[in-house]
């Protein structure tokens, strides 16, 4: 059985959506699943655009199979050499012993790392930056990405069509449905954020990367750009949309001038301070505020709403001496992830030698262009009345720092 969809004339999709995944790279929750995404052009010659995970090869070789319709694959065009999209490589060459597999120098060298028993000596074409591949009516142009988010990604540009083949890059979590296309979605409110967590915690650290590989592919006439991740975008509108939020996202730049307010406690003092804080920037005017609970949702999320504001608020008890584990998670996570150019105010929480304070300061001197508000706090262990006048004080300066 099958499960393909027509894209556009000659170009077909046969990916496949997993909702029986519980953590992407075992780590990142997905709650609605994932997608892995291949494509397959019907030219002269034939080409399939990458292989997709394991979990999905009977889906994916079903797909593949009767797209082709009889006919040999002539090309396996590898953009990204992470198992998720390549681990079906030896499947596909299995079926079709007669296809040549098309990357660059790196991509080879991954292949024998994955595959040491692969012989691909007699089938392998090595591409550089600007090589061409023709088709028939098709040609590809290549183009090296190094580091979006792996050292051998490269995208790819069909320019008969416009159509942008970007591996990992404009990728969204969560499942397809049936709904191939963004425009069939009500993306901007349903999975934005879910496109947002995708880069903040794969490709966050690679905002440098992002920048120059975009200095190769947005001068291209690109009519439609296919991830391997996610929803594929085929409106001018929708590719503006995205392209800006990565323009945003890749130099740090915030989305919103926004305030999280991101707290631990154990017994809930600390929890009581952050929703004062929250009152008193809503009485204020602020309108984006969102509260978390760092012990409540997972740091992936946090990461996320990090790169979307310009201001984090962290409330940390003093925990053993050292920071409240959940809130040095999340830290720890959105500086690993590269995070610039935000504005933070602090407060600590502890009933005897308060010392989270003065960590959260060291640990945040790795972080780059971060600025602080100069009011802080420190609880010992409940909020007195005097400190509700410096949570006020605190909500005033993070107002005027929007």
């Amino acid at each position: 059985m099958h499960c393909t969809r027509k894209i556009a004339d000659e170009l077909y999709y046969v990916g496949g959506s997993d909702r029986r995944l519980d953590k992407f790279e075992n780590l990142l929750p997905l709650t609605r699943g994932v997608s892995y995404n291949s494509y397959v052009i019907l030219d002269k010659k034939t080409c399939l655009m990458d292989t997709i995970d394991t979990s999905l090869t009977r889906t994916f070789l079903d797909n593949l199979e009767y797209v082709l319709n009889g006919r040999k694959l002539d090309y396996l065009v590898v953009h990204h050499m992470e198992p998720d999209h390549a681990y079906n490589l030896t499947q596909v060459l299995y079926r079709h012993p007669e296809t040549k597999v098309v990357g660059n120098l790196k991509t080879f060298g991954f292949i024998h790392n994955f595959f040491p028993e692969l012989n691909l000596e007699d089938k392998k074409i090595v591409v550089k930056e600007g090589d061409t591949l023709d088709l028939g009516t098709h040609k590809l142009h290549f183009c090296l990405t190094p580091m979006v988010h792996w050292p051998e990604v490269m995208m790819s540009f069909e320019e008969k069509e416009g159509w942008a083949f970007t591996a990992d890059a404009f990728g969204t979590f969560d499942s397809l449905d049936g709904n191939l296309f963004a425009d069939q979605l009500d993306f901007e409110h349903e999975r934005l954020a879910e496109a947002r967590r995708y880069y903040a915690n794969i490709v966050g650290k690679y905002g440098l990367q992002v920048q120059m590989a975009f200095k190769k592919l947005l001068p291209l006439p690109i009519k439609m750009i296919l991830p391997l991740h996610g929803p594929i975008y085929r409106t001018k509108e929708d590719i503006s949309f995205i392209v800006d939020k990565y323009q945003k996202w890749s130099t740090y730049t915030p989305e919103t001038k926004g305030v999280i307010i991101v707290y631990g406690t154990m017994y809930g003092d600390t929890g009581v301070a952050s929703d004062i804080l929250a009152d008193d920037l809503s009485e204020l005017g602020v309108k984006d505020i969102q509260v978390y609970d760092a012990s409540k949702v997972d740091p992936s999320y946090l990461v996320s709403e990090a790169f979307r504001v310009s201001n984090i608020v962290i409330l940390s008890p003093t925990y053993n001496a050292t920071i409240y584990p959940a809130i040095d998670t999340f830290i720890t996570d959105f500086l690993r992830m590269g995070l610039q150019n935000r504005t933070f105010t602090l407060g600590q929480n502890g009933s005897w030698v308060p010392q989270a304070l003065n960590l959260i300061k060291s640990k945040l001197d790795a972080g780059k262009n971060y600025s602080y508000t100069s009011t802080e706090i420190s609880i010992a262990s409940s909020l007195n009345d005097e400190q509700l006048d410096t949570l006020k004080q605190m909500a005033k300066e993070i107002k005027e720092t929007l």
